[in-house]
């Protein structure tokens, strides 16, 4: 195996969620390990201001306005975007909310907001751009998992609920699609304090996380990408179904 195994030069890749956070992190290190990198989001304001930090380095970056959770939407997105941009041989999901709130205080309206952000609009992004995939024989789908994907959550029920199912996904998909040259992989990133989650912990939550994390610390969104860059690029070719948690060691820790 070479560096050239760790390459994404020659492949497009597209982030939905891509214009902040985690999204925006690996898009940037899908575009510094050699992909054309193209971005979607539901806000007009970020996606220009991503696009344009993105085509500092490749004027062929491009950035869409997507609601993943429509599915009419993403058929018409998906076809506009094999279109206009070529296949797709990278696709990563970073779309996500969170609401924070004890379950017995949920109403029908955060509840749906979560479970349609969080499932729907991966779900729908997997199938339609995996078909694809498939129709072509090729294609590396990355999902955006969570430590709560496998530990209890107090607080965030409805979220650890979608992403049990993001990672259930990921397996049945990759089992479904193995013998079709599409693999499909997971990563859990551990506590990084993005915009979704800066504001929503609470300042005894976040001592909590750091104190349960055996590095001590936060992640650094930077610290995500060797595992986003080594699942889309052909180092990964026999991974599939696989979830990889970057997590300074939570998942790993007994007492």
């Amino acid at each position: 195996m070479s560096g050239a195994d760790f390459s994404l030069a020659g492949r497009t890749a597209l982030v939905i969620g891509g214009t902040s956070g985690i999204g925006l992190e690996i898009a940037l290190g899908f575009q510094a390990a050699g992909a054309r990198v193209v971005v979607a989001s539901r806000d007009t304001n970020k996606i220009d201001a991503s696009v344009a930090r993105l085509k500092q380095n490749d004027a062929r970056s491009a950035g869409y306005m997507i609601d993943a959770s429509n599915l009419s939407e993403m058929r018409r997105f998906a076809a506009q975007v094999w279109t206009e941009q070529g296949p797709i041989d990278i696709l990563l999901n970073a779309q996500g909310t969170t609401v924070i709130k004890p379950a017995l205080e949920f109403g029908e309206e955060d509840y749906s907001l979560v479970m349609r952000t969080n499932i729907d609009g991966v779900f729908w992004a997997c199938t339609e751009f995996g078909r694809r995939m498939v129709e072509r024989g090729s294609g590396s789908i990355v999902n955006i998992g969570s430590l709560s994907s496998f530990r209890g959550w107090p607080g965030s029920s409805v979220y650890a609920m979608t992403k049990a199912a993001v990672v259930s996904l990921t397996q049945s998909l990759a089992a479904e699609w193995a013998n079709t040259g599409v693999r499909v992989n997971a990563i859990a990133p551990g506590f990084f304090m993005t915009a979704l989650n800066e504001k929503k912990m609470s300042d005894a939550r976040k001592a909590l996380a750091i104190a349960r994390t055996p590095m001590g610390r936060f992640g650094q969104l930077s610290e995500l990408v060797g595992a986003a860059v080594y699942l889309a690029s052909p180092a990964a070719g026999y991974t599939t179904g696989a979830t990889i948690a970057v997590d300074g060691g939570f998942l790993a820790s007994g007492l």
